[in-house]
């Protein structure tokens, strides 16, 4: 049978890649979202780059802070140097060539840990994900945070095959940047460090594994060295990475609140309506799910507490006490539903809701009889979204190589991600880049005929 010619695949790339390109411009047009986070990214970035102050403009002075971890702001003060200050549609551009680069990454990781046709199907699969080629429109740390998810499976691969440094340094930089980005970036290095060690140890031997795996982690760690000890001279607290509430030291992270928000929230909804608004704006008693309540003595609690916090706008210690007091008596009340059923109900949320946060679509899509068109664009985002899903799990098994170490990452940020009192779609898409890798999988017939490096085989 005749080979096919050479031009095809370099056909069939840049057609790939083109309709991913026009994806993701189509998304911005549509779809730009500069408001928020990325606003505050954008604010730290600016004054670092023009006052060498890490920190937030209050009024006519800036504040050092440490909310936010340096990897995006430094990525935002590259754009401004070349692009102009503050230019955000640049910044969206830049972030589209990023996430195409992403793409030919994760279709070279199914190729390698299956088959050429798997990295075709990955390839297109990544191309046109509306899920993750929506954040290309959105200047916050998700496209660079599944680039980095993307190179560092692929590095791993490549450092199995032939244990050297270009790929160790790969795979550590990449382990590095993606917590310089967020701090759960760091379950990246925890469950692909042990992985050099599992995967590698029946060809190349334990010590030396063990030796690599060590080394990757110790370069990861080395640019955290300088962040912490200016979090400790700045604010004199010990503070690696960024705080889980996003809070500087001496700022109130309302626990009692937060615990009791973590006795109601289990969708996005109730994180936008509820969560969100603590300390700036009114909550309303009818945004609360009936699940908020376990009688009608507690619908009176909850409603007076509510109403006090309403008059102000803000959480003093008396209130945040009194939010506390009302979270234990339902944990006590309810201990299976809070430390088990909720739990779950948010990782459920956070994986099969459909990923429309940033598409202008109303918050309750599901209310049919006040907008039926997007309440039916949304059930179908939602099915999408679980083909993807399913295809991953199809792909997952037929034991394709790195498989395990998929696992064990994706339930890392499961385990992690349990622990939330405010659920958000996007906090599993970092899982994204290896699941699109296992769906490629998935529709490709046949495997490559070595799976040699992986222990499951």
């Amino acid at each position: 049978m005749p080979t096919a010619p050479k031009k095809w695949p370099l056909l069939a790339l840049a057609l790939a890649l083109a309709a991913g390109a026009a994806f993701r411009l189509w998304f911005i047009h549509a779809y730009p979202e500069v408001q928020g986070d990325p606003l505050i990214y954008g604010d730290i970035a600016k004054n670092w780059m023009l006052h060498g102050i890490y920190g937030m403009t209050s009024g006519s002075h800036i504040d050092p802070t440490l909310i936010r971890l340096p990897g995006y702001p430094l990525f935002l003060i590259l754009c401004f140097r070349l692009f102009g200050m503050e230019h955000y549609h640049a910044v969206m551009f830049v972030q589209v060539a990023i996430d195409l680069a992403t793409c030919l990454i994760i279709a070279a990781l199914a190729r390698r840990i299956w088959s050429p046709r798997a990295g075709w199907w990955a390839l297109w699969l990544a191309v046109l994900c509306p899920f993750t080629a929506n954040f290309a429109a959105v200047p916050l740390t998700e496209t660079l945070e599944l680039f980095s998810t993307a190179l560092a499976f692929y590095a791993l691969d490549r450092f199995l095959q032939t244990p050297r440094w270009p790929w160790a340094l790969t795979m550590a930089a990449a382990w590095s940047y993606a917590t310089l980005l967020r701090p759960d970036g760091a379950l990246l290095a925890v469950a692909l460090c042990p992985a050099i060690v599992l995967y590698g140890y029946r060809r190349w031997g334990v010590a030396p594994m063990l030796r690599w795996a060590l080394l990757c982690a110790l370069i990861a760690i080395l640019p955290f060295i300088p962040w912490t000890i200016r979090n400790q001279r700045t604010f004199l607290v010990f503070q690696p990475l960024a705080p889980r509430y996003a809070v500087d030291p001496g700022e109130s992270t309302n626990p009692g609140f937060n615990r009791w928000t973590k006795t109601v929230c289990v969708d996005f909804a109730c994180t936008w309506d509820v969560y969100w608004n603590a300390d700036t704006d009114v909550i309303h008693i009818e945004d609360l799910p009936s699940r908020a309540f376990d009688s009608p003595q507690q619908y009176q609690q909850t409603r007076a507490l509510i109403a006090a916090y309403n008059r102000t706008t803000t959480l003093t210690p008396e209130l945040d006490e009194a939010f506390a007091t009302l979270a234990a008596q339902r944990i006590r009340a309810h201990p299976v539903r809070y430390y088990v059923e909720l739990p779950l109900a948010r990782l459920a949320d956070m994986w099969l809701r459909p990923r429309t946060e940033t598409l202008w679509i109303e918050l309750r899509w599901w209310q049919f009889n006040r907008h039926h068109a997007e309440t039916e664009f949304a059930f179908g985002y939602a099915a999408l979204n679980l083909a993807y899903l399913v295809a991953a799990l199809i792909g997952f098994l037929k034991r394709p190589r790195l498989s395990g170490v998929i696992l064990a990452f994706v339930l890392l940020r499961c385990a992690l991600l349990a622990t939330l009192e405010a659920p958000e779609p996007r906090y599993t898409l970092e899982c994204f880049p290896p699941l699109i890798a296992l769906a490629g999988v998935a529709l490709s017939r046949s495997a490559r005929s070595s799976c040699a490096l992986d222990p499951e085989h």
